[in-house]
């Protein structure tokens, strides 16, 4: 009788088994429609000195866009991008303007608070009637021990 030795059997099997495909059905990975969009977006608040915006465009495939903020020194920084699956993300920064530096230093422009609207009470309204009680409570009934214990000692 000629006996297999269990390596053997192991390598055969294991080989086997890594040379059948995967996906026995051969399906296809499924992978989304690319879906073209564009959004635009700007904030300008004099009061806080925020600006800045953003604004975007793809085709699917390929995103073009840009973004800008005013820097406190007083330049606007612009960043235009292209980003797709085979260049990655490419960005060019430019600035406009000439960087402003005040010659004096000073504490920190802060803005103080406007106070908050406080309305006065001038109107106290009072009932037009005196309500009743709807029911007149009973006195409540307490039982009396039929019980009194009597003091042990005399």
């Amino acid at each position: 009788m000629f006996k297999v030795p269990i390596v053997i059997v192991l390598t055969v099997v294991v080989g086997a088994s890594l040379a059948l495909p995967s996906d026995p059905y051969n399906q296809p990975t499924y992978k989304p429609v690319p879906i073209p969009y564009n959004f635009a977006y700007g904030v300008k608040d004099d009061y806080a000195g925020t600006d800045f915006g953003h604004n975007e465009d793809s085709d699917g495939h390929t995103v073009k866009g840009s973004y800008n903020v005013a820097l406190p020194d007083g330049r606007i920084q612009t960043v235009s991008y292209v980003a797709d699956h085979n260049n990655g993300y490419q960005a060019q920064v430019s600035y406009k303007g000439e960087a402003q530096y005040p010659h004096q230093y000073g504490p920190a422009v802060t803005f103080k608070p406007q106070p908050s609207y406080q309305p006065q009470p001038s109107y106290q309204p009072q009932p037009s009637y005196q309500p009743q009680p709807s029911y007149q409570p009973q006195p409540s009934y307490q039982p009396q021990p039929s019980y009194q214990p009597q003091p042990s000692y005399q």
